[in-house]
């Protein structure tokens, strides 16, 4: 097996709200996408224009059932990101199995340029995941490595 075809797919539910109505479903761009386009559900009328600095909450316009044991990764899209100093606030943003609100995405302006959001414009990416929980192990002693407890830039010494 090699490319699309080693890739294994999880059946999710998803719900087009009113006002997603119209707008195309998240879909993969290329056979080797992990992510899926999230699109801006806003009205035709009134788009958002993002000032420099400024973070909006910006709704897709979908709510989703994922099964458990899985969550969903709202991610940045690089050409925004690049091109247009826009990125996710909290990124990646992490959807829960058992949520079942709407999709929105947090969107910030790193630029000096107001950043202007259409309806149906691709903000956002997002990657399905499979979920391991942790089980905590107390213990008064710790494995020794290399690194010890060096961190923050530690390694590029």
């Amino acid at each position: 097996m090699t490319g699309a075809d080693a890739v294994s797919s999880v059946r999710v539910p998803v719900r087009v709200l009113d006002h997603g109505t119209g707008l195309d479903l998240p879909a993969y761009q290329t056979a080797g996408s992990a992510g899926l386009d999230l699109r801006a559900a806003l009205p035709e009328s009134d788009p958002v224009v993002l000032a420099p600095g400024a973070r909006a909450l910006v709704p897709t316009g979908l709510a989703m059932a994922l099964p458990s044991g899985f969550e969903a990764q709202v991610r940045p899209r690089s050409g925004l990101a690049v091109k247009h100093g826009v990125t996710i606030l909290n990124a990646p943003g992490t959807i829960d199995s058992d949520y079942r609100g709407e999709v929105r995405v947090a969107l910030v302006n790193l630029s000096a340029e107001p950043f202007l959001i259409t309806r149906g414009e691709r903000i956002a990416q997002l990657v399905i995941a499979p979920v391991t929980r942790l089980e905590w192990v107390p213990s008064d002693m710790l494995d020794e490595t290399g690194r010890g407890s060096g961190g923050f830039g530690s390694t590029g010494r």
